[in-house]
């Protein structure tokens, strides 16, 4: 899978598609061993985990099945699915009542709302959930309890091309939006653009959140949205401030974050918000000399990052329960969660991960600050629907006025309740 296919995955794109009759191996704990109905434990269980390569992810996942059989007993039927049909196939299996025993998505809330899921008190290894970053315990917790266990993770920093910044006579990364805003400015006297801000619809969200968070805002606070914000309609008009200049590429409001980094890897972008999969392309094109840096901040305090996780949630299904407490057992065991995240290139969401990936000299920037990364609220229910609001509305600021963009978001997502 190429890297705009990892890239659907973390941003949490909901596609339409429907292959239901692609499912296979059964629904799990439920029919695995015919007889859990009857209060018998089941031996099988069933995991619909998305592909994240097409080079790793299978390969991983029977790794793990044959270990698990191995080491407790239990089959493990893997069911590897694209991110183009997970999120269909996945809920039309749950709205027919045969969920998976174990689903990697990347929402959850809705289902904990709904009572459907185990929470980390029934299924999750006590040492395990002590080794989870606090950032994703908290993201993963709905209504007081913790159900959305990650797998992986990815997060935010910006990358910048040390030749366009030697070209335009830059010496180091801006450290505050002010020398942002300046530095943009003498890349685009030099022939090249400055910042290649995407607001399309892709991944709208991600983008502002590096913004907003930068500049002391966020999404909701104390279980209140603020959408419209002061710090957020700074924020966006601060935006809207370098398109209008000329500083960014043409159109903001249209161009995704593959559009975006295809601009980087061309060599013509002088900064870019990206993460670790970029990094890779970038590394195996060997075309750009770049650097990453921390996003710079409004008030030049310490940089906020912008993190995104999946998650691996597990449903209640009579006489499963074992038989997922030893998943999570093996899957969070240093050898398994690092194997697996290494190859698909993400970062980890464990204290013991990020002292595992510290041997890569390339990882600083992101290790040093995802214990800190800011989510958006995934936690809570409605979250997908203010989502796709944002992803189609919020590029519209950037030829009209943020804060009225912002308010209408924000009345959108009081209306979600």
């Amino acid at each position: 899978m190429g890297m705009s296919k990892k890239t659907a995955l973390v941003v949490g794109t909901v596609l339409p598609a429907l292959l239901l009759g692609a499912c296979g191996g059964g629904t799990g704990a439920g029919q695995a061993d015919g007889g859990s109905s009857g209060g018998s434990k089941a031996t099988t269980i069933t995991l619909m985990a998305a592909e994240y390569s097409k080079d790793n992810t299978k390969a991983f996942w029977d790794s793990f099945a044959k270990e698990y059989k191995d080491k407790y007993g239990y089959t493990l039927n893997v069911n590897v699915v694209s991110w183009d049909n997970i999120d269909q196939q996945s809920s039309t299996m749950i709205q027919n009542n045969q969920p998976p025993d174990i689903l990697n998505l990347n929402a959850y809330a809705s289902y904990a709302k709904d009572g459907l899921l185990y929470s980390a008190d029934d299924v999750l290894p006590a040492e395990a959930k002590s080794d989870i970053l606090p950032t994703f315990v908290k993201y993963g917790t709905y209504d007081g309890k913790f159900y959305g266990f990650p797998d992986l993770s990815s997060a935010r920093a910006l990358f910048y091309n040390t030749a366009v910044f030697q070209k335009a006579g830059i010496s180091a990364p801006p450290k505050t939006w002010t020398e942002l805003e300046a530095d943009a400015t003498k890349i685009k006297a030099a022939g090249d653009i400055g910042y290649a801000m995407p607001l399309g619809p892709e991944e709208s969200q991600g983008e502002f959140s590096m913004w907003l968070f930068n500049n002391g805002g966020d999404w909701k606070t104390d279980g209140k949205w603020t959408i419209d914000s002061e710090q957020n309609v700074e924020s966006l008009t601060f935006m809207k401030k370098l398109a209008d200049a000329g500083l960014t590429q043409a159109n903001p409001a249209r161009t995704n974050r593959a559009d975006a980094f295809d601009l980087f890897k061309s060599g013509k972008v002088g900064m870019v918000v990206g993460f670790s999969p970029l990094a890779g392309a970038l590394d195996k094109d060997g075309t750009v000399k770049y650097e990453v840096a921390p996003f710079p901040t409004n008030d030049g305090s310490e940089s906020k990052t912008f993190g995104v996780t999946d998650y691996l949630m597990a449903f209640k299904k009579a006489g499963n329960q074992d038989a997922v407490k030893a998943f999570y057992e093996l899957y969070y065991s240093k050898d398994q969660i690092n194997t697996f995240i290494e190859k698909e290139g993400f970062l980890p969401v464990t204290k013991s991960g990020v002292e595992y990936f510290q041997k890569d000299p390339k990882l600083k920037v992101y290790l040093e600050t995802l214990p800190n990364a800011r989510l958006t609220p995934t936690d809570d229910p409605t979250w997908d629907k203010v989502k796709l609001a944002v992803q189609q509305n919020l590029g519209a600021a950037m030829t009209g006025d943020p804060k009225s963009v912002l308010a209408k978001l924000q009345q959108t997502a009081e209306a979600q309740g």
